[in-house]
């Protein structure tokens, strides 16, 4: 099999490759399976769209929480003349529709994600249905294992296969299980919040120290501002700046579909109900009006899945420069480390040092 495949967000030249061996194995074993067209797929948490575009003849429905990961399949399959409107994506933050015969598991790197991922595909699972996981074996702790025969059923693991390894486990219905993972709450005592976050939602049952820091310094304005928090998760920073800035428009965006469910469900439980706030799905500010912001605050990634960089940093960056108005500022977070403020002087001109601690610095760079 001879696919075109490319990492999202694209690149020229991008070194790393949009599929691992745990791609393949999963592909081979669908290849000398006996899954014929007959039978219904699920693939889930496809980063790129490897899997489905190599069983696009079987029409899979794919289930994802990463907006990224569903740009990415719909490049892929254009890539290779293959019909987008044949494959049916299910977001993350919804359970999906159906029964299926096989479903495809790629492992992803939260323990947390896993076990709400399994829960949910209980509901979509007959007598006889199989969930085939496949991950790189330095990856794949034991506890994945445990957790899939706790929820679906008796496993089997294969073997190692181009530091691969897929486990196979087969549909125990009389197995009680809670629908789905329960979410988390953080309380904000500063702001009399408490909020909730999803399972795939970063930081999901603390307030990471980053945030932390940032809260105790942002803007404050009775201006009415564009604000957008770049990467919002699960709505703290969005909801905190709509609350220090009461005549501002707010704006929260992320990758992630469990992450805006949450920061949509986190409005209700503020004192901010009325107020223009709006979460969304979406790639960054891809698609926001160049020069129509007046604020951009982020806590940037330096990871993606279990790929380390400043690649997603860097175009969130350009992305908020682009966003900004002429004297709009951008206001970040990060570990200090990463070297930000050297970014933000090459790409800004400009970069100053709000605070720091022992770990991590707020920059502030305007437009």
């Amino acid at each position: 099999m001879s696919l075109r495949l490319h990492r999202f967000p694209l690149r020229k030249d991008d070194p790393l490759q949009a599929w691992d061996s745990a791609d393949k194995y999963l592909l081979k074993h669908v290849q000398e399976s006996e899954s014929g067209p007959g039978k219904s797929i699920l693939v889930v948490n496809d980063a790129f769209g490897a899997l489905t575009v190599g069983i696009h003849d079987h029409c899979p429905a794919t289930w994802n929480d990463s907006h990224l990961a569903r740009l990415a399949l719909e490049h892929n399959l254009v890539s290779n003349d293959l019909s987008v409107a044949d494959i049916t994506f299910i977001p993350g933050d919804q359970t999906p529709p159906g029964s299926f015969d096989l479903v495809l598991l790629k492992i992803p790197k939260s323990l947390a994600y896993l076990e709400d991922l399994l829960l949910r595909l209980r509901h979509c699972l007959l007598p006889g249905s199989q969930v085939v996981a496949g991950g790189m074996i330095k990856h794949t702790p034991a506890r994945v294992y445990r957790l899939m025969e706790e929820i679906i059923g008796p496993v089997r693991t294969g073997l190692g296969w181009k530091k691969a390894r897929l486990a196979t486990a087969d549909f125990d219905p009389g197995l009680e299980h809670p629908e789905r993972l329960a979410d988390c709450e953080i309380v904000l005592e500063d702001f009399g919040w408490t909020l909730t976050s999803g399972a795939n939602v970063f930081s999901r049952d603390h307030l990471d120290l980053g945030t932390r820091l940032l809260l105790k310094h942002l803007p404050t304005s009775d201006q009415p501002l564009g604000i957008a928090d770049l990467g919002c998760g699960n709505g703290i920073l969005a909801l905190a700046l709509a609350r220090l800035c009461p005549a501002a428009s707010v704006l929260g965006v992320d990758e992630s579909h469990q992450a805006v469910a949450s920061a949509r469900e986190n409005i209700q439980r503020t004192d901010l109900a009325e107020r223009d706030i709006i979460f969304t799905v979406a790639d960054g500010l891809a698609e926001r009006e160049h020069g129509s912001l007046d604020l951009v605050i982020c806590n940037p990634p330096f990871h993606m899945g279990r790929t380390t960089g400043d690649l997603m940093a860097w175009r969130m960056f350009e992305q908020a420069k682009r966003s900004l108005r002429t004297g709009g500022e951008l206001r970040i977070v990060g570990n200090r480390h990463l070297g930000y403020h050297l970014k933000l002087k090459r790409l800004f001109g400009n970069c100053e040092v709000v605070a720091s601690d022992r770990k991590f610095v707020v920059l502030s760079a305007i437009r």
